[in-house]
């Protein structure tokens, strides 16, 4: 492929930013919470991505944001014209009433805004889901909670007579369900645009977004098959200044796979220099293949590939790393590649 002929698979492609809110060594959580805001006006001045999105995590040491909804009202309270959404909330830890209320009262402050990303993930561990007061059993049942939640925005719902979602009922705010292997057949099943990933895992997600196109069942949300491929993407001065973006995240990864806790994003220095076990060393190296990085040619070729191989509509882009100003640095040369276009903002 030319580099021409990757500007042209860039350009009419949208791109879009999920921030987990990842907390780094030395700052508290609160901090990561107000620099995922500020993180948004950002994104959002660079006038080249489509949404930025929030995620749920609950009880999770590296992650402070497990309030989606509530931190969305504040980036989009921050922000002006960029969609805002959840990427996601795990519908299994919550009632389809109350998710259906929550999003009905952000679409009624920020209309024609909001998006509503919905997981099938349960707690990270036993006692998490014990304190949410569910259990892994529970994501059996998302395909129909997804129906019951759906239902209560058009008013549709049967499973709880004369029971209404306001303001929610009759709004209009768009449905993502976050998928890998089976969730994708759900999204096709209820008509739902599909959110999959990781980038590593290319093949199974191309079977698996090909099951989705293939059984997609048009609805009152969608009419056609809509894809966001969604991964970590690093683009720096140089190779490898884009490679040292990715080994906080990835030491984090390796960390939580040999220990059970998810930790705060250290430098990488800090990393390069630790004395790694052979499985530590395993792990942290398996987290950085597959990943997309380098300078602006490198993954400016790299993702229209991807995005060729999979014909996605959008890429979400869930990069983190320990230094801001550096991920801001990337983004910044990301929005270059993207083309620097103005997003359809519907």
């Amino acid at each position: 492929m030319t580099s021409a002929d990757a500007a042209s698979v860039l350009t009419r492609t949208r791109f879009s930013v999920l921030d987990r809110s990842r907390t780094r060594t030395g700052q508290d959580p609160a901090r990561s919470l107000r620099d995922t805001v500020r993180f948004a006006q950002d994104v959002e001045a660079f006038g080249t991505f489509h949404r930025f999105w929030v995620s749920e995590h609950h009880s999770v040491p590296g992650v402070a944001g497990s309030a989606p909804t509530v931190l969305a009202a504040a980036v989009a309270a921050a922000t002006s014209a960029i969609r805002v959404g959840t990427g996601g909330v795990m519908l299994p830890n919550h009632q389809p009433l109350v998710v259906a209320e929550q999003f009905g009262v952000l679409d009624s402050l920020f209309p024609g805004r909001i998006d509503m990303g919905l997981g099938r993930s349960v707690g990270f561990t036993g006692g998490v889901r014990k304190a949410l007061g569910h259990d892994k059993d529970d994501a059996e049942d998302f395909a129909g909670q997804l129906e019951v939640l759906l239902g209560y925005l058009t008013g549709t719902q049967t499973a709880h007579p004369q029971v209404h979602a306001y303001p929610a009922e009759g709004r209009r705010v768009p449905p993502f369900v976050l998928a890998m292997g089976e969730g994708a057949q759900i999204a096709a099943d209820a008509g739902l645009p599909l959110v999959i990933g990781d980038l590593r895992g290319r093949s199974r997600m191309v079977e698996a977004i090909g099951r989705y196109r293939d059984g997609f069942k048009p609805s009152v949300w969608a009419d056609e098959p809509y894809v966001v491929i969604a991964g970590e993407v690093a683009v720096g001065e140089t190779t490898e200044a884009a490679r040292r973006l990715l080994i906080p995240e990835a030491w984090s990864m390796a960390y939580s796979r040999t220990r059970g806790v998810f930790p705060a994003l250290e430098p990488a220095e800090e990393t390069l220099a630790r004395d790694m076990t052979a499985k530590e060393r395993e792990l942290f190296e398996s987290g950085l293949r597959g990943k997309l990085y380098g300078t602006e040619p490198e993954v400016s070729a790299a993702l229209a590939d991807v995005i060729t191989a999979t014909a996605a509509d959008e890429v979400l882009v869930t990069t983190s790393t320990y230094d801001r100003a550096e991920l801001l640095d990337s983004f910044a040369r990301l929005g270059r590649i993207s083309g620097q276009r103005p997003p359809d903002r519907t």
